[in-house]
């Protein structure tokens, strides 16, 4: 009786390239490639044209905030005695410009207006109007005390 061989033989096959193919994308994620050869100045390549060309074709939304100024024009100033000098616009009290004898009181109520947002609560103890040289009103002088 003849008897068969049971063990099937083991012949070694050349590598298949899909092989070569894997093994070239692993180092190439594990970064395992020495610095100097082909395959790392191929990933620097390729990381590179990532970071200088997908701006053209990715919206990253980074565009700076844009800072408006504040809508009254108030700046504000140290008097040489501790306090604050606040300059306001002339333009930021409604239709004062052009009024030479207008009424102090709703003047102050207006500037208290504009400037309490910015400092908190205050109290008006003067202001001077700068007028340029037609006599239109540029800005008020207003010096204050906090409540």
């Amino acid at each position: 009786m003849q008897r068969a061989d049971a063990s099937p033989s083991v012949t070694s096959a050349p590598p298949l390239p899909m092989n070569a193919v894997w093994r070239t994308i692993r180092g190439y994620v594990l970064w395992s490639y020495e610095r100097g050869t082909l395959h790392y100045d191929v990933m620097v390549t390729l990381i590179l044209l990532f970071v200088f060309l997908s701006p053209y074709w990715i919206n990253f939304n980074d565009k700076p905030v844009e800072r408006n100024p504040h809508p009254t024009g108030v700046v504000v100033l140290p008097d040489g005695q501790g306090g604050l000098i606040y300059q306001v616009d002339g333009s930021a009290l409604a239709g004062r410009n052009d009024s030479i004898g207008a009424d102090e009181d709703a003047v102050r109520d207006e500037l208290r207006q504009i400037i309490e947002p910015i400092s908190g609560a205050v109290t008006i103890t003067r202001y001077d109007i700068i007028r340029d040289g037609k006599g239109d009103i540029q800005f008020y002088k207003v010096w204050v005390q906090k409540e």
